[in-house]
């Protein structure tokens, strides 16, 4: 049995942010969703969310089922902290202990720590820091055990010199734990309960105190400010980018690769420079994405070309679609295989048929568009009276000519042409031309106005 506890009761001085510092994303999802996300893979029976600075926004926003809050009123160091969930836990569970500000904790480095935890044995997680300023010391004995944690404020300068540190996770048997909490004592620097406290606890009852390193420092390190925060993003996007060129995915430049969500994708498939992608984003095969484009919740098909500068959201391409340049693709927007976006158009909430084109400076909005139709520049869909939105609907092979305004709810039929510079406000049958302009006149003569002085 497993019970996870998670430390997430900061407020984040120095992150200089109304914001509770857990909450502050890393690859688009809050520190802690990072952390909770990781802890359900380790498939616990409880995870305790130890809450106080920002509780109610820490609670709007990672609220689960599986995730239970405990409320840490005053913040008084970190074995207090769990000291507010201890009557969740059970004796004859494993207690992992984790901590919001720290996203990258790897799932294989808690299993092995959670692995070694039994009646005669804590686990403690440990890293070497070149520079391990601001950390607690791992104090050993002659023959290499665990026998204390000293803070930094707390050491001295022998014990300052150490560079194996303290990352603050931990895991020890439930019954254990409820033993050491109340020996905890806040006479030091600080005047808190430190959790490290029950390390020596621990060592005192002749407990062995097994110790596990992680992968990378990368993956133990928190969030205490704006810096912190960029450098484990950057980690975080560069470890993706290798994992997803590894299968196969072509990045131009994995240094300006940016993903705060889902990314899939099939064979050769080539992204160019500063592309970001959001949510749930899908690539079929042969797929070629242009610079500075941004795709959310999108999936696109085969053989299809997103051109420079475009903004894909909540939208499907079917195979053999071109999107773009400067193109924005607003949720809704279906486009069905072979259909053309092109540079400066806007669709939302339209589904645009086979081979049809939008090329040029269009907006189509609540529209269905029939296959091989052509909407010429400068196009838009009135959709919109000012209090309720309607629809145009354009049929296989219509012509609308440009700088056209089709006033919704209106329906060009199939084969239909509309003369460039129209405004469109009835019906037009199949194969009719219709043609609605103001009559032009022409003046002999006329002067233009002169700049008043």
């Amino acid at each position: 049995m497993l019970d996870i506890v998670v430390l997430a009761a900061g407020k984040g001085t120095r992150m200089k942010s109304d914001l509770p510092k857990v909450l502050h994303p890393v690859a688009g999802r809050p520190l802690l969703q990072h952390v909770i996300d990781t802890a359900r893979l380790l498939n616990s029976d409880a995870i305790h969310v130890v809450v106080g600075h920002g509780a109610d926004q820490v609670k709007a926003c990672c609220t689960a089922g599986d995730v239970h809050f405990v409320l840490q009123a005053e913040q008084l160091g970190t074995g207090h902290a769990v000291q507010q969930a201890v009557g969740h836990l059970r004796d004859n569970a494993v207690v992992l202990v984790l901590y919001g500000d720290v996203p990258l904790i790897q799932e294989n480095t808690l299993r092995s720590m959670i692995a070694q935890v039994n009646a005669d044995a804590m686990a403690l997680l440990t890293v070497d820091l070149r520079d391990p300023s601001g950390y607690g010391r791992i104090v050993r004995d002659g023959g290499g055990a665990v026998t204390a944690i000293v803070e930094q404020k707390d050491a001295s300068p022998a014990q300052l010199s150490i560079c194996e540190v303290n990352t603050g996770v931990m895991a020890m048997r439930g019954v254990d734990l409820k033993r050491w909490l109340p020996q905890l004592s806040s006479e030091n620097a600080q005047g808190e309960y430190y959790l490290t406290d029950i390390i020596a606890l621990a060592q005192a009852e002749g407990m062995l105190v097994n110790t596990q390193q992680p992968a990378s420092e990368m993956e133990v390190l928190g969030v205490n400010d704006r810096q912190q925060q960029a450098q484990l993003e950057r980690f975080y996007q560069q470890n993706l980018a290798r994992s997803l060129m590894t299968e196969g995915l072509t990045l131009l430049d994995p240094a300006r690769f940016d993903c705060r969500g889902r990314l899939s994708a099939g064979r050769d498939v080539i992204i160019d420079i500063n592309c970001l992608f959001e949510g749930d984003v899908r690539l079929g095969n042969n797929v070629s994405i242009g610079p500075n484009c941004c795709l959310k919740n999108v999936v696109v098909g085969n053989d299809v070309v997103i051109k420079a500068n475009s903004v894909l959201e909540d939208a499907s391409l079917a195979d053999d679609c071109e999107v773009g340049p400067f193109a924005r693709v607003r949720p809704g927007t279906d486009l069905q295989r072979g259909a053309k976006i092109g540079n400066f158009v806007e669709t939302k909430k339209a589904l645009i048929g086979p081979g049809s084109k939008v090329n040029h400076l269009s907006y189509v909005g609540d529209a269905e568009i029939g296959s091989g139709a052509n909407i010429g520049a400068g196009t838009i869909t009135c959709n919109y009276d000012g209090v309720n939105k309607f629809k145009t609907e354009i049929g296989d092979d219509a012509f609308i000519g440009s700088n056209t305004s089709l006033v919704a709810p209106v329906k060009v039929g199939k084969g239909a042409t509309v003369g460039a510079g129209s405004t469109i406000t009835r019906a037009v049958d199949d194969n009719q031309l219709s043609v609605a302009r103001g009559q032009q006149r022409n003046k002999d003569g006329w002067k233009r106005p002169t700049k008043t002085k």
